[in-house]
């Protein structure tokens, strides 16, 4: 991991909270182990001001191309839940995939439970838009 730890926005915090704030009782285990691993990795995040922001970290809005086992190069970009649109490579962060990725750096490794079980997804490049 290049930074030690998540780096995390801390405007985007706020935003992420909200977001998990409206999450009760998920029952698909995949999306619960998920979401629990972000939380705790956030807990110990290094939170920074906007201006801060190293700009090879997947945030909100991020481009990202990641490498897995399982469905090789892929780009996507990192959103809210209501800009969602898997048809226009829009990658909801409240998605298993999206929870993985956050707060990491462009080449971190990181291993994540997919349904498939575990794997790695490695991250190829990180742009953030204009």
């Amino acid at each position: 991991m290049k930074y030690e730890k998540v780096v995390v926005d801390k405007k985007e915090l706020d935003v992420l909270k909200n977001l998990f704030s409206t999450i009760h009782n998920e029952k698909d285990k995949t999306y619960r182990l998920s979401f629990e691993k972000l939380m705790e990795e956030i807990k110990k995040a290094k939170v920074v001001d906007s201006i801060k922001m190293p700009s090879d970290v997947i945030r909100l809005n991020s481009v990202v191309t990641i490498k897995t086992d399982f469905g090789g190069e892929k780009k996507f970009q990192l959103v809210i839940p209501s800009k969602s649109d898997l048809s226009q490579n829009k990658l909801s962060v409240m998605a298993p995939m999206g929870l993985a990725l956050f707060g990491y750096a462009e080449n971190d490794e990181v291993e994540w439970e997919f349904p498939s079980g575990l794997n790695t997804i490695k991250i190829i490049k990180v742009e953030q838009p204009l």
